[in-house]
């Protein structure tokens, strides 16, 4: 996995007051901890934290932070974001070795169209969208693709059948669904009534002939 450069300043002004003055500058307060060090308070660049979480590794970019001169490894553990403009007021940054097996989330993407589910009007229902797995920072996937083309009704996807990198674990069971194709309850009622109507056609065809 490619690491991201990003450089953070500190001694930025604590508080709410010091957050909005960040904001205005159009920079994010954020925080960098772990191994033992004393949470250190900092500020990024927001045009820059952008380009950085929007890699091909997503949140689980490895960011080669710069803070006071001095580099450390890190990704980010936790983004705080305006439930209104949904734009980041603060990140977590957590260091890291590269030698160290952690446990992240990874996004589940699907991929295809289930073109003989469609036909029998069926859909394709997506279970799992992260899945945890362990893994040194180098190893971390960036995601899972999962490839419904070939699906028919009834078919499942497990966690099993996902193709995991070598160094790539996961806790989650190997049973567990991660996309399933199944009918719908629309398609269902549809057949019902279409059998239910031609039962009782064949049983009013059925009294018309007792009666002739």
């Amino acid at each position: 996995m490619a690491e991201v450069a990003l450089r953070a300043e500190v001694g930025r002004m604590l508080g709410s007051r010091g957050s909005r003055r960040l904001r205005a500058e159009d920079k994010v307060p954020a925080v960098v901890y772990g191994h033992g060090i004393d949470p250190v308070s900092v500020a990024v660049q927001r045009r820059e934290l952008r380009l950085a979480l929007t890699t091909d590794a997503g949140m689980n970019a490895l960011i080669d932070l710069e803070v006071d001169g001095t580099q450390h490894l890190t990704i980010v553990r936790d983004v705080q974001r305006d439930p209104i403009r949904n734009r980041v007021t603060h990140v977590d940054f957590i260091l890291v070795r590269r030698d160290e097996v952690m446990t992240v989330e990874v996004p589940v993407v699907v991929t295809g169209s289930a073109e003989a589910v469609r036909r029998e009007g069926g859909t394709v229902d997506q279970v799992v969208f992260n899945l945890e797995v362990s893994a040194t920072p180098g190893n971390i996937p960036n995601e899972f693709v999962v490839d419904v083309s070939g699906l028919a009704i009834g078919d499942t996807i497990r966690v099993d059948d996902l193709d995991m990198p070598t160094g790539v674990t996961t806790e989650v069971d190997p049973e567990e669904p991660v996309v399933i194709a199944q009918i719908t309850r629309a398609t269902i009622e549809a057949e019902e009534m279409d059998a239910e109507a031609e039962a009782a056609s064949e049983a009013a065809a059925g009294e018309g002939s007792d009666g002739s």
